[in-house]
């Protein structure tokens, strides 16, 4: 199942091609929100081979990420992003329904 509700960045679909060049294989990103953290909620990162039955899949330029329906309704709107910065390079979720977040960026409340 594909959905518009979550769109991937240019950076993010080109550091999933170079990680599934690197492994010799295609990999996608699973990004899920668990319960936890310091704001409520946490984004929580997972490279896999394919999506689970019911998972969300969401594809740019040959690169994919996927998300379970439960997670969808806390992601609607999101963008998955890849920063590359100084401190860190990570995949960032960039949401709009997020009304506070902690520093670290991994954790939020809405």
């Amino acid at each position: 199942m594909t959905s518009p509700d979550i769109t991937l960045s240019a950076a993010a679909a080109h550091r999933l091609n170079a990680i599934s060049g690197r492994e010799g294989h295609r990999v996608m990103l699973r990004v899920a929100v668990d319960g936890g953290g310091c704001s409520g909620f946490q984004y929580r990162f997972d490279l896999v081979t394919g999506p689970e039955e019911d998972d969300l899949t969401i594809e740019r330029d040959g690169a994919a990420v996927v998300v379970d329906v439960v997670s969808l309704a806390l992601l609607k709107g999101s963008e998955i992003d890849f920063v590359d910065a100084l401190a860190a390079a990570e995949f960032r979720v960039r949401n709009p329904n997020a009304k506070s977040s902690c520093g670290c960026g991994v954790s939020f409340s809405i």
